[in-house]
Parts: C-alpha cells; sequence; structure tokens
C-alpha cells in the first residue's frame, strides 16, 4: 500500500543525506532535489498544486536549518515533509458517531446524502457505514434513493438484509427526492437515529443528475453530505472531488479501496482540492472493513 510515495519519500531522504552533512541548509543545496520529488509525488496522484504547495512549506522548514554532529538528517526531511502533509489535510478530528448520538437525543434523524459516481463502491460503503452505525448502538434506516441503475435497488436491499437494516425503496423511474423523504417520514415514525440516502452516480458531468442530487439536497436538507471516492481512480477520483464540491457543496468524504492504493495521493489531493475532510477510508470485503480516518496515521504509514 501506498508504495509509489514511500520510495518517493524514502529516495529525497536518501538523497538529502548524501549531499547534505554538518551544515547549514541553503536554497541550493535542496532546490533540485525538492524538484525531482514533486515531479515524484505529482506522478503518484498527488495534485501539482497540492505538491507544489507542500515543496514550498518544506523548503520554508529546511532553508536555514542548521545540522548539527550526530543529528540524521534523513529523519529532519522526513518529519518536515510529514509536518506538510498533515498540515494539508486540516481538521479530520470530527466525531460523526458523536454528532449522531446528539441529534437523535432531541428525537430527530440525522440524514446523511451519499454521493459518487458508479462504480467507487458507494453502495458498499453505505451498507459499511450502516452496520458500523449499528455497532455503536445507532438505529439506521437506508433509503434506495437511485431509481435510475437497474438493478441498483436490489443491489442496496440484498445488504440491507445483510446487515438487517431496514429499507425504503421507490419504482425504477420515481422521483429519488421523494424516496428519500418518505426515509426519512419512517425513521421519524420509528424513532429510528439516522437515514442514509443513497443516490445515483451516472456521471459526474452529468447536468441532469447534478439537478437530481440538488432537488434530493433541497428536499432533504442533509445534515451531511459525504462524497465517496475510489482510491484506485487518481487524478479522476480529484475532478470528482471538484465537481461534486462545486455543485453541491460536500461536508466530507469516505475514500474506498485504500488497502490496493499502491501510490497513496488520492487522500492528499481530494482533501486539498475541496478542503473538505476525510472521513472514513474503507478497505477490504467486510461489512466491517471501515473505520475513522487518521491523517496521523495514514503519514506514517506513506513513511513506511
Amino acid at each position: 500500500m501506498f508504495e509509489g510515495l514511500k520510495k518517493a519519500f524514502q529516495k529525497v531522504a536518501n538523497t538529502f543525506k548524501e549531499k547534505i552533512e554538518y551544515k547549514e541548509i541553503k536554497e541550493d543545496d535542496i532546490e533540485e532535489i525538492l524538484d525531482d520529488l514533486k515531479l515524484d509525488m505529482i506522478e503518484n496522484d498527488v495534485a501539482y498544486d497540492i505538491a507544489n504547495n507542500i515543496i514550498d512549506d518544506v523548503k520554508k522548514q529546511l532553508i536555514g536549518f542548521k545540522i548539527k554532529r550526530g543529528e540524521e538528517i534523513e529523519e529532519v526531511v522526513k518529519d518536515s515533509i510529514k509536518k506538510s502533509i498533515i498540515k494539508s489535510f486540516g481538521n479530520d478530528n470530527i466525531d460523526l458517531i458523536d454528532k449522531i448520538k446528539s441529534k437523535c437525543s432531541k428525537s430527530e434523524p440525522y440524514v446523511i446524502v451519499f454521493l459518487g459516481i458508479n462504480g467507487v463502491g458507494k453502495t458498499t460503503t453505505i451498507a459499511k457505514f450502516a452496520n458500523m452505525l449499528k455497532k455503536n448502538g445507532i438505529s439506521v434506516v437506508i433509503a434506495a434513493a437511485d431509481t435510475f441503475r437497474a438493478g441498483a435497488q436490489e443491489q442496496i436491499d440484498v445488504h440491507a438484509k445483510k446487515i438487517d437494516v431496514p429499507i425504503v425503496k421507490g419504482q425504477y423511474g420515481a422521483d429519488p427526492a421523494s424516496v428519500a423523504y418518505n426515509a426519512i417520514l419512517f425513521a421519524k415514525s420509528r424513532n429510528l437515529c439516522t437515514v442514509l440516502v443513497d443516490t445515483a452516480g451516472r456521471m459526474h458531468s452529468d447536468v441532469d443528475l447534478m439537478g437530481e442530487l440538488k432537488k434530493i439536497v433541497k428536499v432533504t436538507k442533509p445534515d451531511m453530505k459525504i462524497l465517496v471516492v475510489d482510491a484506485l481512480t487518481g487524478n479522476d477520483a480529484v475532478e470528482q472531488a471538484k465537481m461534486f464540491n462545486e455543485n453541491i457543496g460536500i461536508d466530507g468524504i469516505i475514500i474506498t479501496k485504500i488497502d490496493a492504493d499502491v501510490k497513496g495521493g488520492v487522500a492528499i489531493s481530494v482533501s486539498n482540492v475541496t478542503n473538505k475532510p476525510i472521513l472514513f477510508i474503507g478497505y477490504g470485503q467486510s461489512y466491517n472493513d471501515i473505520k475513522r480516518f487518521d491523517s496521523n496515521e495514514y503519514v506514517n504509514n506513506l513513511f513506511g
């Protein structure tokens, strides 16, 4: 996992060790090394502007830094890169479980609309999310508001049965917003804490889809709009994040298939281009394979 960025960061640390010893670091010493690192980051799915910002921040930390005898220059370099990447993520300390329980204590369901194009694992992610809520003692209903894609209703229904949560469906071609609204009424009538709304994902550039999603958001007034992206789609995930954030507005991100990501840059990029936190990451095939995103843990994994 993340082999691309791991190799890039190890290479730059080794290069510093070979070229700089026991002196004050000057810009001329590091300019070429960090330019190479920037290219490596871009090749591993870190968006250009974000890679540029991280490198600029690393330069500010390193230029003028005095290397002392016995001090490991490669560790100094790694620490500076780690700090810059963690800083770029911003706040990822949102405790969604607490937020849901807080609203539920007022007898109001917490509504989450899930966004994302077909194929990113949105439906499976909703099932994993619902299962996680159940394990935390939170009741849930799923709204099958993708009334466009053939088989979408059946797919989410299979998941719902497996994890034993109720589901509200509509006929194909029905108004997705009405399905989502009916799920909210269902939750209120049964004192359920959470409504998870599955939505269509025909194309992130589809004007009709964006209009449909805007209507769902307007009708349901969700507490949270979560974008689901696939770690393996690289720069396309970044474009999806931009498009959904600009057209619908998102509050947080879930990244799927993180365990198969050999590059590692998608998480850095999607969080930065939207200025929104990564809330959870999905991995594996089990309904238990979802966990809160921790930027410190992520960055430590990048450095092996």
